[in-house]
């Protein structure tokens, strides 16, 4: 099922959740900014080169969900600016992070 929580689009999973990002590698700093479109938009300092945006991507999302690098995948984009992420997670914990999305896409 897809939802879109006001302007971001989370779909959801048996297994967990899924979302756009937007990513601006070599930035002055990580943070997530709000939206790009129906993507969440992340600024980050590692460049695009062997996967260091990628990985600096996985660990912003990480911190700031309160979840393990572990349990996020890129599924699309993986040398792209736009990106699929795949959150693992059982039903309390989407609801949790559904509303964290949503105010971290300041909506």
């Amino acid at each position: 099922m897809i939802q879109a929580t006001d302007r971001i689009l989370i779909q959801a999973h048996p297994n967990g959740l899924s979302l756009k990002l937007h990513v601006q590698p070599k930035s002055a700093q990580n943070r997530i900014v709000g939206l790009h479109g129906d993507a969440l938009k992340l600024k980050l300092t590692a460049p695009p080169v062997e996967g260091a945006a990628n990985k600096a991507c996985l660990e912003l999302l990480a911190k700031t969900l309160g979840i393990p690098t572990s349990c996020l995948e890129i599924t699309a984009g993986q040398s792209s600016r736009l990106k699929k992420i795949f959150i693992r997670c059982g039903p309390a914990e989407a609801a949790r992070i559904r509303r964290c999305l949503k105010e971290l896409a300041g909506i």
